[in-house]
């Protein structure tokens, strides 16, 4: 590996997590191998092609870790996974991990452009890609990439379908006799992944993840959702390859023992279908995924009386005719609002867990001690830090200096799952760390007297209209809760005379959408400003989602400029 992978945190303290068993100090494959000698049978994964045992999927493991040693891929290189969610994209994170490679996974559905960036800037030596899903041939286009990286030299196919030319059959690999196969060990603090986010930078972050971040920090956060040791049957609705994803392979399976049920594509009509026939103890996607699960309900409410909470899930493995509802639906990666959160759980009949997180290594989250998470007119509540996950204090934005509770100031984060650095992007390191290690989110909150953290904003997200800022997480929270709204993003658009204009992207609900008036009189009466009221409307079906599952704040841009210059263009 020549990408440099520095762990910017303190080694003392690093090393101490692991000296007091916050992290186990084992390495993926190592704690994975040993849930499967402890509970053989138990069911790893279930995808669309069926279940499979934790025995079965070492089998490929060991087979597809043989088949990449044998290509040349070894220790500390970084190989790319670009696979929907199934079966293919678990085997393919053991394996690296079994190698002691760096698996650096990003969803279906990213561009050549990006994929490209992400390779060059890791010197990814290969890649797993599908060979086609959903229209996209993503080996043929990654392969396509090679003679313009240097250090990529496979580009692996995986999926139905024939390999295209230049490319490496995954079926060839997985045929590798696994009997011989010895797996690397590790240090345990050195780089096992490298988390994708977009963020706010013109070319993606890549993020740097170690075993003990991933199953210690991150897996203490899933832990703290666990009422008992029963290994948890996780439902991820997000991809496996986003950041919110590596609570999958990593944490879910290595070091809780439990069971993945995955989705190769998201709909709301699949999901359902998974929570009834699967009986998952653990939801995780998107706000705006949920809603749009409980618009099909009502759908299918209004047409045949039925439900899809307790009483009517399929049995899971080993339980009973009528299984429990699950134990939390965890949101994540957008704001929640309270109306989305209190039909959710009335639905599911279980506790919604909001969860603040990020790729960059801060996690928060409200708990399972309340069945709708708290909430606060002056921001979002994100529930009490937990120093065996991430410890989290509020620092002055200038000075770095901690702040007293009460205050307002800048989120920074630093605890088990704090990442090592950003990949090949000193430029982010010196911006978003400390020389303490404590990473800069960006956002803007406070803790108050109980400990609380309240999420308040962000530090560049903002409009400028005339010289006065505009948070739009501040007024998509008043939106939200209009009884015509069902999921709504605001964001800036140039404009000549303003500088920007703030625009409300909106998805309805029941019949007639509101007008910029009505969304105006709504937000006067929750108290907020007459500026900072949208001045540009667009209704949407569905609101358009980036490849790991949230909005698309870009995409919707273009679409409110394009719908502005056709207006312009038809009163001329």
């Amino acid at each position: 590996m020549t990408v440099t992978l520095t762990d910017l945190l303190p080694a003392r303290l690093r090393r101490s997590w692991a000296v007091d068993g916050t992290c186990p100090d084992l390495d993926l494959y190592s704690l994975f191998r040993a849930r499967r000698i402890a509970d053989p049978h138990r069911t790893a994964v279930v995808d669309a092609r069926g279940k499979l045992c934790y025995t079965a999927l070492d089998r490929k493991v060991r087979c597809l870790a043989g088949g990449l040693r044998a290509l040349g891929v070894g220790a500390g290189d970084v190989v790319a996974v670009q696979l929907p969610n199934n079966r293919d994209a678990v085997v393919a994170d053991l394996a690296l991990a079994a190698l002691g490679a760096v698996a650096l996974p990003f969803p279906v559905g990213r561009g050549v452009a990006e994929a490209e960036c992400l390779l060059r800037r890791s010197e990814a030596v290969a890649v797993v890609a599908a060979t086609e899903h959903r229209g996209q041939s993503h080996a043929a286009d990654l392969a396509a990439l090679a003679s313009a990286l240097p250090a990529l030299r496979h580009v692996i196919s995986a999926g139905p379908g024939s390999a295209p030319e230049e490319t490496v059959p995954l079926a060839r690999l997985l045929r590798t006799d696994p009997h011989g196969f010895v797996p690397a060990r590790p240090d345990p603090d050195s780089a096992a992944r490298i988390l994708v986010s977009s963020g706010s930078e013109a070319e993606p972050k890549m993020v740097a993840y170690s075993h003990n971040a991933l199953a210690g920090g991150r897996g203490n956060f899933l832990a703290s959702l666990m009422p008992d040791d029963t290994p948890p049957r996780c439902l991820f609705l997000v991809p496996l390859g986003s950041a919110f994803g590596s609570n999958g392979t990593a944490v879910t399976l290595a070091r809780h023992g439990g069971t993945l049920v995955l989705l190769d594509h998201f709909t709301p009509e699949a999901a359902l279908t998974a929570v009834r026939e699967h009986a998952p103890t653990h939801i995780l996607g998107v706000p705006t995924m949920i809603r749009m699960m409980l618009e099909a309900m009502e759908s299918v409410a209004s047409e045949t009386p039925t439900e899809v909470g307790p009483a009517k899930t399929g049995a899971a493995e080993g339980e009973g005719s009528a299984p429990a509802a699950p134990t939390a639906l965890v949101l994540g990666g957008a704001p929640l609002d309270e109306v989305t959160a209190k039909a959710a759980a009335e639905a599911f009949g279980c506790p919604v867990v909001n969860l603040y997180g990020s790729a960059d290594g801060v996690n928060c989250h409200t708990g399972l001690g309340n069945t709708v998470p708290p909430t606060d007119r002056s921001g979002v509540v994100a529930g009490r830090p937990d120093p065996r996950v991430a410890d989290i204090r509020i620092a002055d934005p200038d000075t770095h200096e901690r702040l007293p509770d009460g205050r307002i100031g800048e989120i920074v984060s630093r605890g088990p799952m704090t990442p090592l650095c950003y990949v090949a992007s000193p430029e982010l390191d010196a911006r978003y760390r400390t020389a303490e290690g404590w990473v800069r989110t960006g956002d803007l909150g406070f803790l108050d007297e109980e400990g609380v953290l309240h999420v308040v904003g962000r530090l560049k997200d903002v409009v400028i209209r005339g010289g006065a800022n505009i948070s739009p997480a501040e007024v998509e929270r008043g939106l939200v809760t209009h009884p015509r709204v069902r999921d709504v993003v605001c964001v800036g658009v140039p404009d000549e005379r303003m500088g920007e204009r703030l625009a409300a992207c909106l998805v309805v609900k029941g019949p007639g959408a509101p007008t910029l008036t009505d969304l105006g009189r709504h937000l006067s009466e929750r108290g907020l400003d007459r500026h900072k009221h949208p001045e540009h409307l667009l209704v949407l079906p569905e609101l358009p989602l980036t490849a790991a599952g949230k909005p698309d704040r870009a995409e919707l841009r273009r679409r409110v400029e394009a719908e502005r210059g056709a207006v312009a263009l038809a009163q001329a």
